[in-house]
């Protein structure tokens, strides 16, 4: 009875050993599977060491790998990146410290250059950056490091980019975000801007002004010039108005050869209208006026003393 049960639990014992060999070749062929398929995402790239010496660089999507032969490094980034380093102190060229903070857009071509030709290649183009910008700006005095940054982000690009060639970055635009003189200096830079605004201003104030009196000067000179121009238009439309009307009675006069009593006539009505005026204190009566009442009052007189006759009664003589 003994020797059967000892048969049965060496039985037992053999079967958890094949459930445990077969257990650990599962794992074992799911760690060397796990192992040996990488997937490497979009805009990724893989460097792959094989005992320790680089073997290839795996593109995304899927890819084999030797197990525990084959090591993948960290995947590095394909994409374009932007970096915003902290101010950096600068000294200028008239001596003047100021802190600028740059802005750098660089890109990874070559993932086994940025692994194995720079320890970190982050750190790399900050401190290049750095000392690029303070041998640039240094050359400046501070006007021209404050109006010149396309000049300064030009050098700074085409530095970063020749040095950052072999290790397998390509440097695409470097701006300078922020360029801060001191409080000192600016506060003598906002005084000097609005000094000379307010110079402007005044300048333009007087300018206006001026301009203004000029205008005005200029249009009283031209309502002068066309009033006097006007005046003497009337002047002479009213002198060829009456030279006109004199010529015009001139001519009828004549047309019409008026006798003695007509021109008699006339004197006696034209004589009432020159006493009209209440300043006429004294006026003379011309000799042909004197003259023409003669013939005037000859002409009467001597038609009355026809008809009446002599005073004695006498016929008149023929």
């Amino acid at each position: 009875m003994i020797l059967p049960a000892r048969v049965d639990v060496g039985g037992f014992v053999g079967q958890i050993f094949v459930v445990v060999l077969l257990v650990v070749v599962a794992i074992f062929v799911v760690v060397v599977l796990f192992r040996s398929i990488r997937i490497i995402p979009q805009a990724y790239s893989g460097v792959v060491e094989r005992l320790g010496r680089y073997q290839r660089t795996l593109s995304p999507g899927l890819n084999l790998l030797i197990p525990f032969v084959d090591r993948l490094l960290p995947l590095v980034d394909m994409r374009e990146q932007v970096v915003s380093f902290p101010p950096q102190p600068v000294i200028t060229e008239d001596n003047l410290v100021v802190s600028i903070d740059t802005v750098v857009y660089f890109q990874v071509t070559d993932a086994r250059a940025a692994t194995y030709e720079i320890n970190n290649y982050l750190g790399a183009v900050e401190q290049l950056t750095t000392t690029t910008l303070r041998n640039v700006v240094g050359g400046l005095n501070l006007e021209e490091a404050l109006t010149s940054r396309d000049n300064i982000n030009t050098q700074l690009r085409v530095v970063l980019d020749e040095a950052t060639g072999k290790w397998g970055i390509r440097v695409s635009r470097v701006e300078l975000k922020a360029i801060d003189p001191p409080v000192s200096i600016q506060d003598s830079m906002e005084k000097q801007m609005r000094a000379e605004r307010d110079r402007r201003a005044a300048i333009l104030t007087a300018e206006g002004s001026k301009q203004s009196q000029i205008l005005e000067a200029e249009g009283r000179r031209q309502a002068e010039i066309l009033r006097a121009e006007g005046d003497k238009t009337a002047a002479v439309l009213r002198a060829e108005g009456e030279a006109q009307a004199i010529q015009y009675v001139f001519d009828a006069i004549h047309k019409g050869d008026p006798d003695e009593k007509l021109l008699a006539y006339q004197y006696l009505q034209t004589l009432p209208k020159i006493s009209e005026s209440s300043s006429n204190k004294l006026w003379i009566i011309p000799s042909e006026f004197t003259n023409a009442l003669n013939s005037f009052s000859t002409a009467f007189g001597g038609a009355d003393k026809k008809t009446a006759g002599p005073a004695d009664g006498t016929p008149p003589t023929s």
